[in-house]
């Protein structure tokens, strides 16, 4: 790879068109056929796509273009853009040795690979490397921008079912073919006998995507991705069991409506949406009538949970001013054929009463009315107001989604919204409606869930708690100084202890020294008296003889 110049990652927007240069002069006009003309348009028109090549190899465009020219190549051969469910062996699918299905605890969707499942067969290895890009250029349409983990289950597993070349095309998928995909590459429980397999398998990664790799252990992965995406065999709770038809997605279900969703009470019948709204009216007169009388007042009256909710918004219910009044307004907006949506890519919940509800924004940009409905993978957690309706020709609709029953956000939470094109004279039953329209003809849109994070309550400099305020706002004097006082006091215990261990410190180095200068004396004093001894014990010297 070519030395990356510490002045090219300051220019994004200039390689990008760079590169984009380079592709036209370089890769297309010798061989324009080299390539799927979809995969060139969209090069050329979406800059995200182009600033990932180039994120990839750091922003070095050589590297860049060598890496999209391999890319675009495997495309065509393959038929990406063409490839279809019909396109790939049934009989594959109802392995259930690869599927999409969970998420990780950063909110990253799980691409499972389920190696027992896997055989080594040459007249099959161009059909499983369709049915692994499959998958990929499938959340990749439907999630652009969002990153994969990737989960070898190596359980069960032996070396029968390790086939490196296929492993190596796998790898090649997020190296080369989908640049910034891959969040993290998760191994588990691999058997010792597999070690040196999976040392050939790194050579292959370069230095960002070995930093990504994780071997874990059934209790390890358990850090990485929460119990109820993991299979009970991985120490988790997930009752998912794969099978097909259908394929397995994000399952996103109608969310809770205006009347609350069908609830059970205990030891009690079904009660339907209808009934939730009837009862309401009566529990709330219960509730007044209690309020004037003690005694009833302090009985304990079970409620279900989802009463406060409805009240709370019941009030609002044929006012969209007021249901929208204290909701914020989103920022940014994903411009579609049918619908603009606003916010583009993300609905963020937190904990405080402000920031539970999100505001979703659909107009109509054609000239016919348009069906939406909105969808989300928790429907237990969330009330969509509308959750679906029409929109006029030029139109807005505003939709207010907000959390109840003491819920909270989840980053592995996704909503969708889905909107058709209906007849000019829009007299059609939405339920009628979304049963016979194609699924060609439906626009999907999907919204992330971001959570806020809490923040603290300011403390006091001078204490442990939040300061305390008067009557009138301000701080407490009284309650101030005594703080001042206390933290006085601490201050000085602390210099006394330091002082205290620092005298002591002092005595024992100069005890140490003086030990050090006793034993260098001991030591040079021996070798003195022995020298004197000799002298003394010695003969005198004979006079020389004549």
């Amino acid at each position: 790879m070519a030395e990356v110049d510490p002045n090219q990652s300051e220019q994004p927007a200039s390689r990008v068109e760079e590169t984009r240069e380079r592709f036209k002069t370089e890769l297309l006009q010798d061989s324009p056929d080299k390539y799927d003309s979809r995969d060139v348009d969209r090069l050329l028109k979406d800059d995200s796509l182009v600033d990932g090549y180039l994120t990839w190899r750091h922003f070095v465009v050589d590297d860049a273009l060598k890496m999209i020219d391999e890319s675009f190549q495997w495309r065509k051969e393959f038929g990406l853009n063409d490839l279809t469910e019909n396109s790939i062996p049934r009989w594959m699918f109802e392995t259930g040795a690869v599927f999409l299905h969970g998420y990780d605890k950063e909110g990253n969707k799980l691409f499972w690979f389920k190696v027992k499942l896997h055989t080594k067969d040459t007249k099959t290895v161009v059909d499983k490397k369709k049915y692994v890009a499959f998958w990929l250029e499938r959340y990749a349409t439907r999630e652009p921008g969002m990153q994969l983990t990737v989960i070898f289950d190596m359980s069960e597993s032996g070396l029968g079912n390790i086939d490196m070349d296929f492993v190596k095309y796998i790898i090649n998928c997020f190296k080369i073919y989908y640049p910034k995909f891959l969040s993290k590459m998760i191994i588990v429980d691999m058997p010792w006998i597999m070690n040196a397999a999976w040392k050939i398998v790194k050579t292959w990664l370069g230095p960002e995507a070995v930093s990504k790799l994780k071997f874990t252990s059934r209790s390890e992965v358990l850090t990485l991705i929460d119990p109820e995406y993991l299979p009970p065999h991985m120490g988790g709770t997930d009752p998912f069991k794969y099978s097909y038809p259908p394929l397995p997605d994000d399952d996103f279900l109608t969310p809770v409506q205006d009347n609350g969703p069908i609830v059970k009470e205990e030891n009690g019948p079904m009660v339907s949406e209808e009934d939730v709204e009837s009862k309401e009216g009566e529990e709330v007169k219960e509730t007044l009538e209690a309020s004037f009388n003690s005694e009833d007042s302090k009985k304990i009256k079970k409620v279900n949970f989802l009463e406060d909710s409805l009240r709370s918004e019941d009030s609002d219910k044929g006012d969209p001013v007021s249901r929208t009044r204290a909701v914020r307004k989103p920022l940014t907006i994903f411009k579609g054929p049918l619908l603009h949506v606003s916010p583009a890519e993300e609905l963020s919940f937190g904990s405080k009463e402000t920031e539970k509800k999100c505001l979703i924004i659909l107009s109509n940009v054609t000239k016919s009315q348009v069906a939406f409905k909105v969808r989300t993978t928790a429907p237990e957690k969330y009330r969509v107001k509308p959750s679906s309706s029409s929109c006029d020709p030029g139109a807005s609709i505003d939709i207010v989604v907000s959390l109840h029953g003491g819920y909270a956000a989840s980053l592995q939470d996704r909503f969708l919204v889905m909107a058709a094109e209906m007849d000019s004279n829009g007299t059609q039953e939405l339920a009628q409606f979304w049963k016979e329209v194609s699924k060609g003809s439906i626009m999907e849109h999907r919204l992330r869930c971001q959570v806020l994070e809490t923040v603290k309550p300011a403390l006091s400099p001078l204490g442990d708690g939040p300061m305390e305020t008067g009557a009138n706002g301000l701080p407490d004097v009284n309650t101030t100084l005594m703080r001042v006082m206390a933290c006085n006091a601490r201050l000085e215990q602390k210099l006394d202890s330091c002082l205290w261990t620092q005298k002591v410190l002092v005595g024992l180095l100069l005890a140490l020294l003086a030990l050090m200068a006793l034993t260098l004396v001991q030591c040079l004093h021996p070798v003195g008296s022995a020298e004197q001894d000799y002298c003394q014990d010695s003969p005198p010297p004979h006079p020389p003889s004549l």
